[in-house]
């Protein structure tokens, strides 16, 4: 019911043009400066992550690296579509979230298969703090630059940066996974299976975001 609510509203809220004015101008300036500040945000976070990732032999903290090359595709979507005449232009931003679904699907079949063959040769990956460290970071950062996100994507009625910050939530609950993970195989090696598992469920929130992202069901409530 709740969710029915949501979209109806969402649709209704497409049907009112939005009105260039001087607020909105700055609005869109806004969305624009906080989705370069997540592009530079997910390139550390990509290239620390895969390091340490690759170091430990965590498949979730790299599923999770991956995963900023996508947030990043994202925040440059953004950049892409308040600038110039595409702001208005519809055609460009629906061949954006396409775009944005093919990363997505290019990243899940990788993350699941290192995950099937984490669990059938039962690897066992290591600790890393600075993966931990890393994944704290991001959980206390990225609910703060979604909510923003959102917030701009009502006033902008934008599809592209209420989905932007969709994804930092989306990275958010990941980094708790992985987090939560790491901290287990640190001070219980025993729990070294949960590792592939949230790789796993990695993989199926990205080829399930991948679809919502083809389709262009995304909810800006």
């Amino acid at each position: 019911m709740v969710d029915n609510t949501c979209c109806n509203a969402s649709a209704s809220a497409q049907l009112t043009p939005v009105v260039w004015d001087r607020d909105t101008l700055r609005a869109a300036r806004w969305a624009r400066w906080l989705a370069w500040a997540s592009l530079l945000w997910m390139c550390a976070e990509g290239v620390i992550g895969l390091w340490q990732g690759f170091v430990a032999g965590s498949i979730s903290l790299i599923g999770w690296a991956l995963g900023s090359a996508v947030e990043g595709l994202a925040s440059l979507i953004v950049v892409w579509r308040f600038t110039g005449s595409r702001t208005l232009s519809e055609t460009a931003e629906r061949r954006a979230q396409r775009g944005v679904a093919l990363s997505f699907w290019l990243i899940a079949p990788y993350i699941a298969a290192a995950s099937v063959h984490n669990i059938v040769v039962g690897h066992r990956p290591e600790a890393t703090l600075i993966g931990i460290a890393l994944t704290a970071v991001a959980l206390l950062a990225m609910p703060l630059l979604g909510y923003a996100k959102h917030k701009l994507g009502a006033r902008l009625n934008s599809k592209a940066t209420a989905g932007e910050g969709t994804q930092n939530y989306l990275c958010a609950a990941q980094a708790a996974a992985v987090l939560i993970t790491l901290a287990i195989v640190a001070f219980w090696p025993g729990g070294w299976w949960l590792d592939p598992v949230v790789g796993l469920a990695i993989s199926a929130v990205a080829l399930w975001e991948g679809i919502q992202a083809w389709r262009g069901e995304q909810c800006t409530c």
